[in-house]
């Protein structure tokens, strides 16, 4: 789907003609973060009842904060990882949220002990983990894949370049905040948590002169839209960005002027998420409404391995 927000319009096409709706000059924003095989199972000590492990974030040396389901998960009680180490939970936070503690460094079992931590709306175990990566994923770290680049293969790049399109990347470890429901009322009074996001000096000076070239700054997903926005805050005068490393707290909502995104690709989101109001931020929430009965009627996919939308 292809939304032009001046004209109101909305168009169909397919994804391997999205340089029809391109122009030279213009700069490709992708997020080549890499999904980590982040689902642990593992067993209580004492006791030997199941537990399993969701990875978030590394806190520090090889304590991570984890997304735990299993009842009896206190300070103090002891694990051990399925084909992994020992483990300890030392810090209980909101819901099921733990601060766990391995005994060794678990990067280094995760080829054999971990799972890719695929959406729960995905029944069909994948025959290939690749699938669930994007084609340019460099940076491990992530709990969920940035969906929108799950689109593009090697050849459809080539074709782009080859027409004048420009690509650069960031990295942006995804959360699976990220696809929390927002259940207040008020959105400004949902907790969105941070992720870790770095854009360097030298893809800020790629960003800042296509900007001053006249090309348009195009996000290729939510997360690079996250990245970018954050990265607006540290421009220096004249600049749209300014490099950027640590964890960002930016919560997009309808009312946020965008600084450094000109057009987005992106998936097609569930309600009630903050990607979909993130969206709503971009194009209108009446455009996007509309947008979204638009695509039910024609039958597009919805979430990770669905269809996308252009919107410029």
């Amino acid at each position: 789907m292809v939304l032009d927000r001046k004209r109101g319009s909305i168009g169909h096409t397919i994804f391997n003609k999205i340089g029809d709706h391109l122009r030279p000059g213009d700069l490709l924003v992708l997020n080549e973060t890499r999904v980590i095989p982040a689902r642990l199972y593992a067993v209580k000590l004492p006791g030997g009842g199941r537990v399993e492990l969701l990875l978030l974030h590394k806190e520090n040396g090889q304590s991570w904060e984890v997304l735990v389901g299993g009842k009896g998960l206190i300070v103090g009680r002891q694990l051990k990882v399925d084909e992994g180490p020992l483990a300890e939970v030392t810090a209980v936070l909101d819901g099921p949220r733990r601060v766990v503690r391995f005994h060794e460094p678990i990067e280094r079992f995760l080829p054999v002990a971990g799972h890719v931590p695929l959406p729960p709306y995905i029944k069909t175990p994948l025959n290939d983990p690749e699938r669930y990566q994007t084609i340019y994923a460099r940076q491990p770290g992530s709990a969920a894949a940035p969906t929108a680049g799950l689109h593009f293969t090697q050849p459809l790049i080539d074709r782009l370049v080859a027409q004048g399109i420009r690509f650069t990347s960031l990295t942006l470890h995804v959360g699976l905040d990220t696809f929390a429901p927002v259940t207040a009322d008020d959105p400004r009074l949902h907790a969105i948590h941070t992720e870790y996001c770095q854009l360097t000096h030298e893809t800020a000076q790629v960003i800042n002169n296509t900007r001053r070239d006249g090309g348009r700054i195009i996000a290729v997903g939510t997360t690079s839209v996250r990245t970018l926005e954050s990265a607006a805050h540290l421009a220096k005068e004249d600049d749209v960005v300014g490099e950027f490393e640590g964890p960002t707290d930016l919560y997009i909502l309808p009312g946020h002027k965008f600084q450094a995104v000109d057009a987005m690709i992106t998936n097609f989101h569930l309600p009630r998420s903050s990607l979909i109001m993130m969206v709503s931020a971009f194009c209108g929430r009446e455009m996007i409404l509309g947008a979204y009965e638009i695509a039910k009627e024609q039958h597009y996919r919805f979430y990770s391995f669905g269809d996308a939308m252009l919107i410029g």
